[in-house]
């Protein structure tokens, strides 16, 4: 069983993480910015944590599956996503948003469950394709106009 150190170093590690994406998105006036990734992905390590935690307690008496949690937060951060996303006419805007809501569920998820160098990875990605990304698209649909 994990110690308390371990559960607060994985439940920080999601903030500091999630934060990161969190903010680049609140600096571009998303509809969910610094606080709503923080609070997904941090939801989502505990989640985590709290399926390792059951399975620990039970393994002895029944048959668990630790990843039933995990799959519910992501089936389920689909629909917070879907509230960032808003039609207009024949455009469609926060797609990117509820896309980085739902990487930083899997970040937290990632987390909780200690896998900790792919939600750095992840977290490094997805900088990379809204910092970096966002300036090469931009180049080309001012090439275009």
């Amino acid at each position: 069983m994990m110690g308390n150190f371990q559960i607060i170093l994985r439940l920080a590690l999601a903030a500091v993480l999630s934060g990161v994406i969190g903010f680049e998105r609140e600096v571009h006036g998303r509809a969910a910015g610094l606080r709503t990734h923080i609070l997904v992905c941090v939801g989502s390590a505990l989640i985590m944590l709290t399926s390792l935690y059951i399975f620990d307690i039970y393994i002895s008496r029944v048959s668990l599956d630790p990843t039933r949690l995990a799959t519910g937060v992501i089936t389920g951060i689909g629909f917070l996503g879907a509230g960032t996303i808003i039609r207009s006419g024949a455009s469609i805007k926060g797609l990117t948003t509820a896309a980085s809501i739902w990487a930083v569920a899997g970040v937290g998820l990632a987390v909780g469950c200690g896998f900790y160098i792919g939600a750095f990875a992840t977290t490094a990605i997805m900088l990379i394709a809204l910092l970096f990304l966002r300036k090469v698209e931009d180049t080309v649909t001012t090439k275009k106009s």
